[in-house]
């Protein structure tokens, strides 16, 4: 009886050491600082004049002295952890009923896609983006670093989006080598087309963190690679 009385104490104390780590990333997680679009001009499109804007963002491999990584709340404490991520937030938003071009600069390696439809190009303007000014709808499934995919909310009434951009890799030993990043990235630019205010989640597709299928650490973070976009 002695035993079992210890043995449930134990177990008491470490369900509680386990609720209390789960209360305290909760309270001392937050979201990045929101990143707006940059307003553009009018664009002539067939369905009539639209009102643009532009997002610039960047993928590193890790952080550094030159780029910090994120540290908003809990993510401070993943910051020794070498993960990959979107720079310099992951919470954007962008205008509604809107041309909005996205420029990303690649820095990071990667390998083959699990699926081959993340190495297809979803949901932009003429199912096409430019790869270092190469305009193409798909990349090679074995050369991908990760994806830029905006995904629905299973809310009723909110307008349908869904974009998702497969993001080419650079060589393994070419980033290994960089001090601290490569001079010339892959430089994707593509351009989708928001409807009425909405709020989405957006994520990478390619498995680039850890646990399970490579699917948990950064790929489950906001900050790193995860993230929200908010069409207002």
């Amino acid at each position: 009886m002695k035993r079992f009385l210890v043995a449930l104490v134990s177990v008491l104390i470490g369900a509680g050491v386990v609720a209390g780590v789960a209360v305290f990333a909760h309270a001392t997680s937050g979201e990045p600082p929101l990143l707006v679009a940059e307003a553009g001009g009018t664009v002539d499109t067939p369905e009539g004049p639209m009102n643009s804007a532009s997002l610039e963002l960047y993928i590193y491999p890790n952080n550094s002295d030159a780029v910090p990584g994120p540290m908003e709340g809990v993510n401070a404490l993943y910051a020794s952890q070498g993960w990959p991520f979107y720079w310099p937030s992951t919470t954007l938003q962008v205008p509604a009923n809107s041309l909005v071009t996205v420029t990303i600069y690649q820095y990071d390696s990667g390998g083959r896609v699990f699926n081959p439809y993340w190495a297809k190009v979803h949901g932009t303007v003429d199912g096409t983006m430019t790869v270092n000014g190469k305009t193409v709808s798909e990349w090679d499934p074995t050369k991908i670093a990760h994806t830029f995919t905006v995904h629905q909310y299973p809310d009723a009434g909110q307008p349908n989006l869904f974009v998702s951009v497969p993001l080419p890799d650079l060589g393994a030993n070419e980033v290994g080598n960089a001090n601290p990043y490569v001079d010339n990235p892959k430089v994707v630019t593509f351009t989708f087309k928001t409807g009425e205010p909405g709020k989405y989640v957006w994520n990478c597709e390619f498995p680039c963190g850890d646990q399970y299928q490579e699917f948990g650490g950064p790929m489950q973070q906001r900050g790193w690679m995860s993230g929200t976009l908010q069409v207002v």
